[in-house]
């Protein structure tokens, strides 16, 4: 065996490119492990753990650490290493004898912005969101794992200067057709969304695509927004910002369940344009009957939603049901409609510190289906870009091995036919493997609930 372990200064990748870095290189031959991550304290006791001597680093550091079988096969990783890093060199980066930017700020003397995208390590994100706020840009933050205080001097100060706040852990954005985090291919149209929810706008914006019917922008606001501490605060700039723009005739406001007094402030702000409200709760809408309120408000027809069940021998007989989901808002709100089982967000802060979220790196999720050895599975699979770019590649054998057990395995399939990823080709995959795919979550939650019996 042969190692190569590097530490480089000053040399900075976002955990998205990285990661798949990472997964290249140790899809070649001869290559056992590679780990190339920020050298954060948890990615340098990774590389540890497997067995590299790291030296001193700190989190702002690139680690490198890659085992192959031979020094010839180390050397042709290295290099594929190189070509991978080169390609996902940032766009736009100064030319030579250049100095880059160092700052928010300095960028946006650089360049005519009117948007900054942060997403670093959220022990770091509130410096970077808090220069891009006094540059004067709107900022979203895209990290997670940011005290929620910051979040509210962030939101606070963005107000003062005119800007807005998207975030922290703001999963998606669309800004005028442009997509940012991980974003569906949304057809243009009168739609705005306000969204303390990022999985909870996808399934919105994806089904009222597949109705026919586009949206003018989508603004995310992070998933605390409309909590009892952080009070609305973007939530309602976001709000009156729509209700202003003129490519927007109707706003859905998407949350998880919110406190009780901020849902009170956000819904009687008096607005101009109307506002169909998707706030999960007991006794509310699900995200599926929101979408088709917005298509009825419009005077657009109510589709059926694409499902495809499975063809399998029998029926799960009762057993638990597991729900094991990527995004937060699904999730709740499956676990609200089947009323039983345990149901894990995978792309809680715990589970993404120091790693990519389940949207695109699927191994924790394959581990707990893995596990799981009796009665049904109900998971989502959110399409889009930034997101896995096959996610059915990797769960499909999964999915087959769960059949074998007599494990129903239940999909929500959240995407549009613009995705790069193809929603119907997914489909086909999925469901070939043996799971019944809804393109609404809310029935595939009923859907598995009837599975178990629990309807």
């Amino acid at each position: 065996m042969s190692d190569l372990v590097e530490v480089r200064t000053g040399v900075y990748h976002d955990s998205v490119s990285l990661m798949r870095v990472s997964q290249a290189l140790t899809a070649r031959a001869g290559v056992e492990v590679a780990v190339v991550a920020m050298a954060t304290e948890l990615n340098v006791d990774l590389a540890r753990d497997l067995g590299f001597a790291v030296p001193a680093a700190t989190g702002g550091d690139l680690l490198v650490a890659i085992r192959a079988s031979s020094g010839e096969e180390l050397d042709d990783a290295a290099a594929e290493l190189e070509r991978q890093l080169a390609a996902r060199a940032p766009a736009g980066q100064a030319g030579a004898g250049e100095t880059p930017p160092r700052t928010m700020r300095s960028a946006s003397r650089s360049w005519d912005a009117t948007v900054a995208l942060v997403s670093v390590p959220g022990e770091h994100a509130f410096v970077e969101a808090a220069d891009a706020v006094e540059a004067g840009l709107s900022v979203m933050i895209f990290s997670d794992n940011v005290p929620v205080e910051q979040e509210i001097l962030l939101k606070d100060r963005a107000r003062d200067k005119g800007v807005l706040v998207m975030g922290p852990d703001c999963g998606t954005a669309v800004i005028g057709g442009a997509g940012l985090g991980f974003a569906n291919v949304l057809r243009p149209g009168p739609v705005g969304v306000v969204a303390a929810s990022g999985s909870g706008a996808q399934q919105v914006t994806s089904l009222l695509d597949l109705a026919g019917i586009g949206v003018s922008h989508l603004l995310g606001v992070g998933g605390r927004d409309l909590s009892a501490q952080v009070g609305g605060r973007s939530a309602i700039q976001a709000l009156r910002a729509l209700d202003a723009d003129p490519a927007t005739e109707l706003i859905v406001l998407v949350s998880k369940p919110p406190a009780p007094e901020v849902a009170a402030a956000v819904t009687g702000l008096g607005l101009c344009k109307p506002v169909v409200h998707a706030l999960l709760g007991p006794g509310q809408d699900d995200l599926t009957a929101a979408a088709e309120k917005v298509l009825r408000a419009l005077g657009a027809p109510v589709p059926e939603w694409p499902s495809w069940p499975a063809v399998r021998q029998g029926r799960a007989e009762g057993g638990p049901l597991r729900g094991l989901y990527s995004g937060g808002t699904l999730c709740t709100e499956a676990a609200l409609i089947a009323g039983t089982g345990e149901f894990t967000d995978f792309g809680g802060d715990e589970y993404t510190r120091g790693r990519a979220h389940p949207m695109i790196d699927p191994a924790l999720r394959l581990e707990a289906l893995a596990a799981v050895e009796s009665g049904v599975v109900l998971l989502d699979v959110v399409l889009g870009h930034g997101a896995d770019p096959d996610p059915a590649a990797a769960l499909a054998p999964a999915i087959r091995e769960a059949g074998d057990r007599g494990v129903a395995v239940v999909v929500a399939l959240v995407g549009t036919v613009g995705d790069p990823q193809g929603l119907r080709a997914q489909a086909a995959l999925l469901n070939e493997a043996g799971a019944d795919v809804f393109t609404s979550n809310a029935a595939a939650a009923r859907h598995a609930s009837d599975l178990i019996g629990a309807s």
